[in-house]
């Protein structure tokens, strides 16, 4: 690892130690059986790279439940899936958080899922590589396991009757802003590996929680920017990143979540995208509440969270 990446490493430390930048919530129960992951690459992730640092799973916070976890140094991207006691005939992949520092899953990833398989929904959740470490794709490297796993999801579709037409991507703090590089990005990241590779693009809808969006402006997340980028990226690099940029009449119709008072990853950030994509005339909802913090998952007191009513029903209205 090279002294810049150990330095950017080390500048979220406390972040990590902290528990600050929270994705998803801890929702497991105790003894809950862990997720099954599968890996999504035949062989070796594409790209190559000089990782050798081992995967680790630690405590998302020191206070926090013992299930609570997260992953550094990702080696083998992999995908976990729940299929719906009665399918609606619609998929979404989410993308969870942790600053491109760590993946933040844990065993609380099977509540999650979960969540959206008692809705009808084939759940997915991916655990994808950092681009912190020395992976040859560099910032593209969680882009490249996000294409796979959209691709995963497609060639499977028809056996697991979805309609590939109905197949929805969320994201949660950095992994929104993976979640809408997926979405609003079409080229290629990497060469095919096999027939799956041959599925197309796109997603029918995207909805991007408390969502990294900016970079090199005011409001950006400089953590998640560090890990991506580095400390201070070029102009021209940092808005190719930027997925408020991204946006154009043909992205997919995009449901944002976003507290006012976040401190973690500002309201800027999904103010920026919400005024892109009706600059391109996208299909576009907001939930804007006045308090909620950051990371404030999917459920409060034990109920589905207000914003997740608001979202299935706009999911159904769009298709998904």
């Amino acid at each position: 690892m090279s002294l810049d990446q150990i330095a950017r490493r080390t500048l979220l430390g406390a972040s990590v130690v902290l528990g600050i930048a929270t994705t998803l919530p801890a929702f497991a129960q105790p003894g809950a059986t862990p997720l099954a992951f599968r890996s999504i690459w035949p062989g070796a992730a594409p790209g190559g790279g000089k990782v050798t640092v081992p995967e680790q799973e630690i405590p998302r916070s020191p206070t926090g439940p013992k299930d609570d976890t997260a992953f550094l140094h990702v080696r083998t991207p992999t995908l976990a899936h729940i299929a719906p006691a009665k399918p609606n005939g619609a998929a979404i992949l989410l993308i969870p958080g942790g600053g491109y520092l760590r993946v933040a899953i844990g065993n609380g990833g099977r509540a999650l899922l979960q969540f959206f398989a008692d809705r009808g929904y084939h759940a997915y959740l991916l655990k994808y590589r950092l681009p912190g470490d020395p992976w040859a794709a560099g910032p593209d490297a969680p882009l490249q396991d996000a294409q796979r796993a959209l691709r995963l999801i497609k060639a499977e579709a028809k056996a697991n009757g979805v309609a590939t037409g109905r197949i929805g991507v969320m994201g949660f703090s950095a992994g929104g802003h993976l979640a809408a590089m997926l979405a609003y990005r079409r080229d290629e990241t990497y060469r095919a590996v096999d027939a799956a590779d041959a599925q197309p693009l796109g997603v029918r809808a995207a909805a991007l929680l408390y969502p990294v969006a900016l970079m090199g402006v005011p409001g950006t997340h400089k953590g998640s920017q560090d890990q991506l980028l580095g400390a201070s990226p070029a102009p021209d690099v940092a808005l190719r990143y930027r997925t408020d940029a991204r946006i154009v009449p043909a992205s997919p119709p995009t449901f944002i979540a976003h507290a006012i008072d976040d401190r973690v990853v500002s309201v800027d950030n999904g103010l920026a995208l919400l005024a892109a994509l009706r600059r391109a005339k996208v299909p576009a909802e907001a939930y804007l509440p006045e308090i909620g913090g950051h990371g404030f998952g999917v459920t409060l007191d034990g109920k589905p969270a207000p914003w997740t009513g608001l979202f299935f029903d706009w999911a159904r209205r769009h298709g998904l």
